[in-house]
């Protein structure tokens, strides 16, 4: 009788642990089974359910300065502990070590984080990490990239990170050529397209946007201690007259990615972007003595990061991800 009863109570608890696992899977569904494949539907990214999607996480460095923290464990980090939901590969286009004559670290650098990303069920955006146009050498990556992940929902393609100098016009010319590429193989994932000015001047875009390709937004950069309400009031301007804005990197201290943090600037940029329902990558993991980077110039970028190791901007940053973040998913 009594092994009866205990085997009985050993199934009820089974059944109940079953269920409760069940519940616990679906409450923890990762933000790519949250919204699939993302579109753009008016001035909003919308998941395959027509329901906004707001991306929020950070960005590496460029790759050619700081290949090691593009690895496995800083991945991990990022996305189960801080809760980042989508990560940014800036593959460096120009600089000495760069894509342009390290083609082999470049690679390397992006399908770790690309193919890690996939696994954990959060997006990444493939940086063209360049100042200046390359249209030749852009085609081609872009080409491979698209070959290989199109059929993933969680890549993003940002096919130019911060036109400098260049007119909109010259940044529209290459960008249509590269977005013709990239859409002869995946006909559907997001692309974030540069505005000039160091992706400053969306007002410019939004009075000749880009038209014939679906599933284009424009990227908005800002430094809060440098940016304020003219950049938003730009911004403003571009999202009434219905262009999409993705704020693909962003900080908050001064435009030279160094001096304070201005955190009164910063949260006026973050109920900004919370009230615009834009998505935001934050500006950058790597280790060096300035203030936009997030861990110390000690920091073992294959460790267990601690508080210890990271910096008053990553702490500012993990913080909001994870208030922003975990409640969602």
């Amino acid at each position: 009788m009594y092994r009866v009863k205990s085997t009985s109570a050993f199934l009820l608890l089974m059944i109940v642990s079953l269920f409760l696992s069940g519940q616990t899977r679906v409450s923890a569904e990762t933000v790519v089974e949250k919204y699939g494949k993302l579109s753009v539907k008016g001035t909003h990214l919308v998941g395959e359910n027509g329901e906004v999607a707001v991306l929020r996480g950070v960005s590496f460095g460029w790759h050619n300065w700081w290949s090691d923290y593009y690895n496995r464990n800083a991945i991990d980090i990022l996305v189960d502990d801080w809760h980042a939901t989508l990560l940014r590969a800036a593959i460096g286009v120009g600089p000495e070590g760069s894509y342009l004559d390290n083609r082999e670290l470049a690679m390397r650098c992006v399908s770790t984080v690309v193919e890690a990303a996939i696994e954990k069920g959060v997006y990444v955006i493939i940086d063209w990490h360049s100042h200046d146009i390359y249209t030749t050498e852009a085609k081609a990556f872009f080409a491979e990239m698209a070959t290989r992940y199109k059929d993933y929902p969680n890549v993003i393609y940002e096919i130019y990170n911060e036109p400098d100098h260049e007119t909109w016009q010259e940044v529209k010319a290459y960008s249509t050529e590269v977005i013709r590429t990239i859409r002869a193989i995946d006909p559907d994932n997001i692309i974030i397209v540069g505005s000039p000015h160091w992706d400053q001047d969306v007002h410019i875009v939004a009075d000749d946007p880009i038209t014939g390709f679906n599933n284009l937004v424009y990227s908005l950069h800002f430094y809060a201690a440098t940016h304020k309400k003219e950049l938003r009031d730009r911004a403003d301007y571009a999202l009434s007259k219905g262009l999409p804005l993705f704020v693909s990197e962003c900080a908050g201290m001064e435009a030279s990615g160094d001096g304070p943090i201005n955190t009164d600037s910063w949260n006026t940029w973050v109920q900004w972007m919370n009230a615009n329902q834009i998505s935001w990558a934050a500006w950058s993991v790597f280790g060096k003595d300035e203030s936009c980077s997030m861990l110390t110039t000690i920091t073992n970028p294959y460790g267990k990061w601690t508080d210890k190791d990271l910096k008053e901007w990553a702490h500012i940053v993990k913080n909001l991800l994870t208030i922003d973040n975990k409640i969602r998913f």
